[in-house]
C-alpha cells in the first residue's frame, strides 16, 4: 500500500500492474530526455550572442523536428495500446465476483457459489485494532485466491461509484443499472487496499475496499465457512 512521502506507484501484485509501471518508467524516461534537451535549448539562446544563419532558414532541421516527435509518438501510444488490450483481456475466469456500489458502501456477491455475498463497511476509528489502517479497513474483506484469474462484475444501486485497487491495476466505474467487468490476476499473497474513485456523497471517503489473496486452500476453507454461518 502507499506510504507517506511515496512519489511512485504502489508495488504491483498482478501482471497487468507490472506492464502498467513499465510503460510509467518508459514515457518518464522520454519525457525527461525532451524536457533535457528544451532545457538546453533555453540555456543556449539566452547565455550565447552568436547566431547560426543555417538555422534561420534550414528545410532540415524543419524536417527533423516534424518527423523525431511523430517517431516519439509511436513508441508512446504502441505499448500504451497494447496494455489496453491486455487490461480488457478476459479469459475464462476461475471465479466471479459482483461488486455493488452503495451509499456508502460495497457489498459483494460470488455467483459461482448458491448463496455466498455479504456487506463491506469500514471499520470505524474508534474500533480498529492494532495494525489496521485508519479510513481502509473494513468488516468484511474480498477474499480470492492468489493465481487466478478473477472477474469482477461492477455496479451501482444508488449514484456513481467506481471499484479501484492500484497494486492490482484495478479501477472499473459502478454505474446504477449498467453492468460493467473487470479482470485481474493476483500475482501473491496480500491484503491489497483500495477506494471509491468517484465522488459520491458525504461519505464518498469512507466506503474502502479490501481484497485478501490467499492460496486456494485457504480459499476454500474460507468459502466452506462462509456458507456454513449463512
Amino acid at each position: 500500500m502507499a506510504h507517506p512521502t511515496q512519489l511512485g506507484f504502489q508495488d504491483a501484485a498482478s501482471p497487468v500492474m507490472e506492464e502498467l509501471l513499465h510503460f510509467h518508467d518508459h514515457a518518464l524516461m522520454i519525457v525527461f530526455l525532451i524536457s533535457t534537451l528544451v532545457l538546453y535549448i533555453i540555456i543556449a539562446m539566452v547565455s550565447t550572442k552568436l547566431t547560426n544563419k543555417y538555422i534561420l532558414d534550414s528545410q532540415e532541421i524543419e524536417i527533423v523536428w516534424t518527423i523525431l516527435p511523430a517517431v516519439i509518438l509511436v513508441l508512446i501510444a504502441l505499448p500504451s495500446l497494447r496494455i489496453l488490450y491486455l487490461m480488457d483481456e478476459i479469459n475464462d475466469p476461475h471465479l466471479t465476483i459482483k461488486a455493488m456500489g452503495h451509499q456508502w458502501y460495497w457489498s459483494y456477491e460470488y455467483t459461482d457459489y448458491e448463496n455466498l455475498g455479504f456487506d463491506s463497511y469500514m471499520v470505524p476509528t474508534q474500533d480498529l485494532a492494532p495494525g489496521q489502517f485508519r479510513l481502509l479497513e473494513t468488516d468484511h474483506r474480498m477474499v480470492i485466491p492468489m493465481e487466478s484469474p478473477i472477474r469482477v462484475l461492477v455496479s451501482a444501486e444508488d449514484v456513481l461509484h467506481s471499484w479501484a485497487v492500484p497494486s492490482l491495476g484495478v479501477k472499473m466505474d459502478a454505474v446504477p443499472g449498467r453492468l460493467n467487468q473487470t479482470a485481474f490476476i493476483a500475482s501473491r499473497p496480500g491484503v491489497f487496499y483500495g477506494q471509491c474513485s468517484e465522488i459520491c456523497g458525504a461519505n464518498h471517503s469512507f466506503m474502502p475496499i479490501v481484497v485478501e489473496a490467499v492460496p486456494l486452500e485457504h480459499f476454500e476453507n474460507w468459502s466452506s465457512l462462509m456458507l456454513e454461518d449463512a
